[in-house]
């Protein structure tokens, strides 16, 4: 349970917020004004929040729940958590006294936690008894296996052809036939059963729209597209690593591999990102004693924010287990052994030319490689040309902020943060450049979130 005197801070709460809009109507409800009957306790945050109508919102937050906090408002908001709820957390986060310490929640707070935390403890024993009907038929499931291998592979190398020829007629042709080309070509691979095939199929139709150079970016994705057709061909004939790297970038289901393993995992960002369908939660995590840093990916349906969330700059007793793949870094949260709590450690840093060369070498295990975690000690953000760098304060190498980093409040937030001065920025640093996602002021200061 979460304990008492252990608050979080405004960041931690504003970080749970589904988008801005929320952030903004939330802190507008950090106030006690609309508040009455409110209290805290055993890992629970509760209150009553007047409306327009007659009643107020009940407004309840577990700060305990196995995949993050949990939140129930009377409100119709369908966002998770709702602004009620997040002013809520702000005002315990504030403490002053406006969400006062109580031996037991309200009867309607109580149940639904009662209610939840049964569940939990019913799905927790069922999971430690295993499945009740039995093993799976192995045979089906290596047929059903067998059967979508056929599928990929048969969809693998219509691709290569359909590459042969769009090199083979000139990357031009690609500028006049608009998304539809690769839209039909991504429908293909999505009835061959390999999402991840479609997925970077459908990125190569906004390439010849990015501007100038875009045929030479153009022939590496393809490139790409086509060394990692040629890994599934002949994926008989690479390390196993590696296989299960290809398997994985292909979008082949995977499971947690090998044993889990046990530490304090520092939050050390945690962003979402949408398309029409899903919406990706990425959270990475640094190790206290293990000293790794390790990514957990929760999804929700579009518009729905996932379930797993965890304020960054807190640290969780926990057991993560690995996925398969050679560099991969990505885990599944297994058991917790305590709620998250504020840490005052932050990983170690490097600088940016240390960063580029982890970035290099990780792409021998994972060609596909977009970006590593990395945390960069000492930098400075200074501005370069009309873009914007992460300089040494001990050298004289920098690297490049990411376009898409730029376009972000949170940098402008670095900026603030850091007056001139070095600061430790982790982020994902790649070929694009480098994208801050959480900084700390020199000495002992809180994470600040940039994203």
């Amino acid at each position: 349970m979460t304990e008492q005197g252990v608050r979080w801070t405004a960041d931690q709460v504003l970080a749970l917020a589904p988008d801005a809009a929320s952030r903004k109507a939330g802190s507008k409800l950090a106030v006690a004004g609309p508040w009455s009957g409110t209290g805290s306790g055993e890992g629970t945050v509760w209150g009553l929040c007047k409306g327009s109508g007659s009643r107020p919102y009940q407004t309840v937050v577990d700060l305990a729940g196995a995949a993050g906090p949990a939140y129930k408002c009377s409100c119709p908001s369908r966002k998770f958590p709702c602004k009620h709820a997040l002013g809520l957390l702000l005002l315990w986060a504030g403490d002053d006294g406006a969400v006062p310490a109580a031996a037991q929640p309200p009867e309607w707070a109580g149940q639904w936690l009662a209610d939840r935390r049964g569940r939990a403890e019913t799905a927790r024993a069922r999971a430690e008894a295993g499945p009740a009907a039995g093993p799976a038929d192995p045979e089906a499931a290596r047929r059903r296996a067998e059967r979508r291998a056929e599928r990929v592979t048969a969809g693998a190398s219509e691709l290569e052809q359909r590459l042969t020829d769009l090199l083979r007629g000139g990357l031009a042709a690609a500028e006049h036939a608009g998304y539809g080309l690769w839209d039909e070509t991504a429908a293909r691979m999505v009835d061959a059963q390999a999402p991840g095939l479609a997925a970077r199929v459908r990125e190569l139709g906004a390439v010849p729209a990015s501007g100038a150079g875009w045929p030479a970016r153009l022939l590496e994705e393809c490139a790409l597209l086509h060394l990692l057709d040629q890994g599934w061909l002949h994926r008989d004939r690479l390390p196993d690593g590696l296989a299960a790297t290809v398997r994985s970038r292909l979008g082949l289901p995977a499971t947690p591999d090998g044993p889990p393993l046990r530490d304090r995992w520092l939050v050390l960002a945690q962003y979402d990102t949408a398309d029409p369908k899903l919406t990706t939660r990425r959270i990475w995590l640094h190790g206290a004693e293990s000293g790794g840093t390790r990514l957990l990916l929760s999804y929700g349906a579009a518009g729905r924010a996932p379930e797993l969330s965890l304020p960054v700059g807190l640290a969780l007793d926990a057991e993560l287990t690995a996925y398969p793949g050679s560099g991969r870094s990505r885990a599944a949260l297994g058991e917790r052994f305590a709620p998250p709590v504020p840490a005052a450690f932050r990983p170690p840093g490097v600088t940016t030319a240390e960063a580029a060369a982890r970035y290099g070498e990780a792409l021998r295990d994972d060609p596909w490689l977009d970006a590593v975690p990395v945390t960069l000690d000492r930098v400075t953000p200074v501005p370069d040309g009309e873009g914007w760098q992460l300089a040494d304060a001990d050298t004289d190498t920098a690297l490049p902020v990411t376009r898409a980093a730029r376009s972000r409040p949170g940098l402008w937030r670095l900026v603030a943060l850091s007056g001139g001065a070095p600061v430790t920025v982790f982020g994902e640093c790649g070929h694009r450049g480098f994208t801050p996602l959480t900084a700390w002021a020199e000495g002992e200061g809180e994470a600040v979130p940039l994203c």
